[in-house]
């Protein structure tokens, strides 16, 4: 079995055609999830570049592999795994796979995607690397002009400083586009992997839809901002949230910026989504020519969702909501019934997946689970929930997430809590933790969620020891172990 495995970057599910957008074109997606299975709740475990692109690379969650940050933001966190850390590749290679990775790899600072085993040119960081060599060669050898931009789009920081650029447009023709790069040299892996006879594994990670929005004006002007539908979050007004919301709200100049801004910049954005899908088409096209899409499993994900305006914020941040958590998964393993399943899955389920068709041992994914019997259309019993977590960008800041089909509790230790009824309030504008009629609700998920942390051996559950509703402790919670065996803590002092 071979894989093709494509991965954009920051992108919000509700941009695809597949998943319901009504405007945007993604035929090449569409197509794909029409041939496949296309998962409703695809979850990352974290809304952020390196640790979820850590977690799909070792099975891991976060706290256990510990790659928890950006490095360009990073806030005393490891900024590579640990030489000790099993991942996928490893397995792969044993069983003669040919490895490739185009595009970007955001996994560490010492170590590449090369030091994984993976072929391709080396595209670190979080943005297009628009002076690597590599992409400098190819615009020369086809004439192509460099990359320049006008137009900048930004707001206002607090301090009075410019913003984050968001958005401008390029001056470049779509064939001399970051985007169209990687899908050619993406094919012509594809061309020299056809020809071997041995399996292999190529994934081509796309740098975007992430935001600055940088793109020909075909694709800058694509979508009628007339079109756009302004998210009904957008009348966020932070009471009963976090602080740090509020915070971040301003660091992305979100109220500098007039509503019409909002609406340009989203429908930039649904551009970038159908540049993306027209180069991953061109990928399939060329896997179909070749004759390899009945021996190829072909997964489509993001790393984490985007904002785009929604609660009045952009890029993501400390704030647990479906806008960032929820992403696209879409997988077609040949010989398997298209369908849409609603069991969560994860990033690490594709990583268990993927060994299992492999015929490795997906066990080894110890938080992830293999979605081959959901594709193949059974029913095994599936985990109930789902859990994610968040460790600091810019700062340290430690969040953990529970969801089940209708409730979403969110822990927040220098903070208040969050509670959110999905069914009630979809956009997650009212939080709901002290609402008496949810505090039942609130008990369940809250002592599920510190028994799932315990089971996992993630220590944010001391916190949660002391702080939370969990009823009666079982252990010594002070770590002590001063208290004679068999000793009542709840017992008077003498």
């Amino acid at each position: 079995m071979n894989f093709l495995f494509l991965m954009t970057d920051q992108h919000r599910v509700d941009t695809l055609g597949c998943y319901g957008n009504p405007h945007v074109a993604t035929p090449n997606l569409d197509r794909l999830a029409a041939t496949g299975t296309r998962f409703d709740r695809f979850y990352t475990p974290t809304a952020i570049c390196t640790p979820s692109r850590a977690s799909l690379l070792t099975g891991q969650a976060p706290f256990r592999h510990r790659l928890l940050a950006n490095h360009e933001r990073n806030v005393g966190y490891l900024e590579d795994l640990r030489e000790d850390v099993f991942t996928f590749p490893q397995a792969l290679a044993e069983r003669d796979y040919q490895l490739g990775l185009i595009g970007k790899w955001h996994g560490g600072t010492e170590r590449n995607a090369a030091s994984y085993g993976f072929e391709g040119p080396d595209l670190p960081g979080w943005h297009n690397p628009v002076d690597h060599p590599d992409y400098l060669s190819y615009l020369a050898e086809r004439d192509l002009p460099p990359y320049r931009i006008s137009d900048p789009v930004r707001g206002t920081m607090p301090n009075g400083n410019p913003g984050n650029l968001l958005a401008a447009r390029l001056h470049q023709p779509v064939e001399a586009t970051f985007e169209h790069y990687l899908a050619t040299r993406a094919i012509e892996h594809l061309e020299r992997y056809a020809g071997t006879g041995r399996p292999f594994y190529l994934a081509t990670h796309f740098f975007g839809p992430h935001l600055p929005y940088l793109l020909p004006d075909a694709y800058y002007d694509l979508y009628d901002p007339a079109l756009v539908e302004l998210p009904a979050s957008i009348a966020e007004t932070f009471e009963g949230k976090p602080p740090v919301q509020r915070n971040y709200s301003a660091h992305w100049t979100f109220d500098t910026m007039p509503i019409e801004v909002t609406r340009k910049l989203i429908a930039v954005y649904w551009g970038y989504v159908t540049l993306i899908d027209e180069q991953i088409g061109r990928i399939l096209d060329r896997l179909d020519e070749l004759g390899l899409a009945d021996a190829t499993s072909v997964f489509f994900t993001a790393d984490h969702g985007e904002f785009t305006g929604a609660h009045r914020l952009h890029d993501k941040g400390p704030a647990m909501y479906e806008d960032i958590y929820r992403i696209p998964g879409i997988i077609r393993v040949p010989g398997q019934p298209p369908q849409v399943r609603r069991e969560f899955a994860t990033l690490m389920d594709c990583t268990a997946t993927i060994l299992d068709l492999a015929g490795a041992d997906a066990s080894r994914a110890v938080d992830g689970s293999s979605l081959l019997p959901l594709v193949r259309g059974e029913q095994p019993p599936w985990r109930e929930e789902l859990l994610a977590e968040f460790h600091g960008h810019h700062f340290p800041y430690p969040q953990r997430m529970i969801r089940d089909d209708r409730y979403k509790l969110v822990v927040n230790p220098e903070s208040v809590n969050e509670l959110y009824d999905l069914a009630a309030d979809p956009h997650e504008l009212t939080n709901a933790h002290d609402d008496p009629a949810l505090r039942p609700v609130r008990a369940r998920l809250t002592r599920r969620l510190y028994d799932l942390l315990r089971d996992r051996g993630d220590n944010f559950y001391h916190w949660m020891t002391s702080m939370s509703d969990i009823g009666s402790s079982d252990y010594d919670v002070t770590l002590s172990a001063f208290e004679p065996a068999g000793a009542d803590p709840a017992a008077p002092h003498a």
